[in-house]
């Protein structure tokens, strides 16, 4: 008997058995991303079995293509550090996502991490505990949503002038990582654009939903991936409540 499942791992379990193969790739909306890692360049062949990402082991392939996506790649989906930062609170702000920019993305988890310096030495600094979408189907589509005050990390004090790079993580269907990064410069309140409905957006399309624990008394596997058993909570997180479909 088992006394105490996370929900995330049933939702691994259950999401691969159901779900086919995928592209999936995400964009960030807002305040910005270090570039456009959408591509998938070069091939497999030459690869050898034992190490199919490479020499390197990362996913780049041996003549610096990225044969299976840029996003794939830890830490910022392949995409060096930018030279022209983005403004962004001190205090905490907003981070718009689009996750249907190809298809495979009618349920994912997301993680907003913070690296901090100009060049972190680590992504470790929890923003957002993960939560979890659901959007219209498993094709592409245009659907967006925005977190219009993402928290700083727990103890952690942020200085008007200073560096640090924003880490959205998203878990696939299939359970890889997407990466991509957004390096900013933290700035006063009233010096970063304000945020509306037009730079950073929710659509009718997505439902975000917490992911949360709960005790199980059985370890099967055909129960746990039953209808019955929801992945995610169905109360939507508070803050997209707060800001609403705007």
């Amino acid at each position: 008997m088992l006394k105490s499942h996370s929900l995330l791992l049933v939702a691994t379990t259950c999401l691969s058995l159901l779900s086919t193969l995928v592209s999936s790739h995400t964009v960030i909306t807002y305040p910005g991303m270090r570039g456009d890692n959408l591509h998938t360049t070069g091939n497999i062949t030459g690869l050898n079995g034992s190490d199919i990402a490479g020499t390197n082991g990362l996913g780049v392939g041996n003549d610096n293509t990225y044969p299976y996506g840029m996003q794939w790649i830890y830490p910022c989906g392949g995409m060096p550090m930018s030279t022209n930062r983005t403004n962004w609170p001190v205090t905490g702000g907003a981070i718009g996502i689009q996750p249907g920019w190809f298809q495979g993305h009618n349920y994912a988890l997301f993680y907003i991490n913070l690296g901090d310096g100009t060049v972190p030495e680590n992504y470790s600094l929890i923003m957002q505990p993960v939560f979890g979408i659901v959007g219209p189907d498993n094709l592409a589509y245009n659907g967006s949503f925005c977190l219009p005050q993402v928290p700083l990390p727990a103890n952690y004090t942020a200085v008007v002038g200073t560096n640090a790079t924003i880490q959205i993580i998203e878990a696939a269907q299939h359970g890889a990582a997407l990466f991509n990064c957004v390096d900013i410069t933290f700035a006063d309140p009233k010096d970063v654009p304000e945020v509306t409905p037009d730079n950073c957006a929710n659509t009718s399309d997505i439902t975000l939903q917490y992911v949360y624990s709960t005790n199980s008394q059985t370890s099967n596997a055909e129960v746990l991936c039953s209808s019955k058993v929801t992945w995610m909570a169905s109360i939507p997180l508070a803050l997209m409540v707060m800001w609403g479909l705007l």
